[in-house]
């Protein structure tokens, strides 16, 4: 099988989860786990994976609040960066975007993460005058 792009499956929890450890995204304060299960049940369809050769070599977590899409957890496998399937998830997420009618995709980049900081600029996103905030909201025990 050459590469897709397709929804992620339930099945693939695993291998997204060790992908994005691999990848530095996990981190104390986020469970991948409860992001995973947040996610397929608000707009699945803009979690996508990437395989190649039946391999998951790739992922891309996006959404769309009526407002602007956001863009969460892009992650390529380091033995297959560089090849273009960071920016063929991308694009597959701004589509899907673009068909609900989002004007405009933003994203947050950790402050030390350079990497992602020249790739993201590679493919026409800019940094603009603004301050990230955030806020941890308790969420009720499950």
């Amino acid at each position: 099988m050459p590469f897709e792009i397709r929804p992620y499956q339930e099945a693939d929890i695993t291998n997204v989860v060790n992908l994005w450890e691999q990848c530095g995204l996990v981190v104390p304060h986020n469970d991948p786990h409860k992001d995973i299960a947040a996610k397929v049940l608000f707009q699945p369809e803009l979690f996508l994976i990437a395989q190649l050769d039946w391999q998951l070599v790739g992922t891309v977590m996006a959404g769309y609040e009526g407002h602007r899409g956001w863009l969460n957890y892009l992650a390529v496998d380091p033995e297959h960066q560089r090849k273009g399937y960071g920016r063929l998830l991308v694009d597959a997420a701004e589509h899907r975007l673009r068909e609900l009618g989002c004007p405009k995709v933003n994203l947050q980049i950790r402050g030390q993460d350079k990497q992602a900081l020249a790739f993201y600029r590679a493919i026409g996103y800019v940094t603009e005058d603004r301050i990230g905030m955030g806020k941890r909201m308790a969420l009720p025990e499950e």
